[in-house]
């Protein structure tokens, strides 16, 4: 048996809920940029559809929204491995920061933000 097994499995567990989180947020960012492109295209080649304003802006939101899930992988991956170091040492330490979490989750939120006001632009220059 592998000594302190369920820190380590809740350690691995937490590894891979942020993964998961990760790989949705640089999705996300994908369908975002992608779809900003779908939008110039329709605009292009159906006269009744206008052109998306402030074009340029929902690419740069999706690329950022895919560094920061990149980001928030190799985070994870360097937290996995202090975590498991951790456990198995026989003192006791102290809690990481949780600093780069919050400075993530700041940066997440401020995105969505950035792209509710474009969504707003959006709707109020095309009705």
């Amino acid at each position: 048996m592998i000594n302190r097994y369920s820190d380590h499995a809740a350690n691995e567990r937490t590894f891979l809920a942020w993964v998961r989180t990760a790989i949705a947020v640089v999705a996300f960012g994908f369908l975002i940029e992608r779809f900003d492109l779908f939008l110039r295209f329709a605009a292009r080649d159906m006269p009744h559809v206008s052109q998306p304003p402030h074009a340029g802006a929902a690419n740069f939101i999706g690329i950022l929204f895919v560094i920061i899930g990149l980001a928030m992988i190799v985070i994870a991956t360097m937290r996995f491995f202090r975590t498991e170091k951790e456990i198995d040492a026989p003192d006791i330490k102290q809690a990481p920061s949780n600093r780069l979490d919050l400075t993530l989750s700041i940066l997440l939120a401020l995105l969505g933000f950035a792209l509710l006001l474009y969504l707003i632009s959006a709707i109020l220059q095309g009705g």
